[in-house]
């Protein structure tokens, strides 16, 4: 339950579970309507297009570097509690590397709603791969300081979660 680190930034800190409960998400995503995923949806579009291309402008090395690394936590993800983490990551390093404060707090908001949601395990294997290409792809966008190719891919990346959570959402309702 907790864990105590030694060092400079040591302390004792609560841990949390390797893998989140599933039958909370899932009940969750059952209760949760088309209409609402849609509305989170269109929050993210407008926060990771706008993070995505704020970030080619203005993003430093040292944000790109931990860009592609987070990519590649997530293609070495075996569980779900680090395909979630490296997810969540990779989306909120976008928004600081815009250097905007408000879309952080906003990114913040949204990958606690809605990024757990998208890693249930009833997901086929293959969207990791999907998922780690849409991030990649990104990242390089932003690395080659293409603003707009860098807010498109973020706003499909965004659209083809939505499909996803939709699709997950009738998958869970129907049982």
């Amino acid at each position: 339950l907790v864990e105590t680190r030694r060092g400079r930034n040591g302390g004792t800190f609560v841990r949390r579970p390797a893998n989140p409960p599933l039958a909370p998400l899932q009940e969750r995503l059952r209760s949760t309507t088309v209409s609402q995923l849609r509305d989170l949806a269109d929050e993210q579009l407008a926060v990771s297009g706008t993070s995505a291309r704020l970030a080619a402008e203005r993003a430093s090395a040292a944000n790109v570097r931990r860009l592609l690394h987070l990519v590649e936590q997530l293609a070495a993800a075996k569980e779900v509690g680090a395909r979630i983490r490296a997810d969540s990551r990779f989306h909120l390093e976008v928004a600081m590397a815009s250097q905007s404060e408000w879309l952080t707090r906003l990114e913040v908001s949204l990958q606690a709603e809605l990024t757990a949601l998208l890693w249930l395990p009833l997901e086929p294997q293959t969207v990791l791969d999907d998922v780690v290409a849409e991030h990649h792809a990104i990242a390089l966008a932003i690395a080659e300081e293409d603003g707009e190719r860098a807010r498109t891919l973020a706003e499909r990346h965004v659209e083809r979660n939505l499909r996803r959570l939709i699709e997950l959402h009738l998958g869970v309702a129907g049982r």
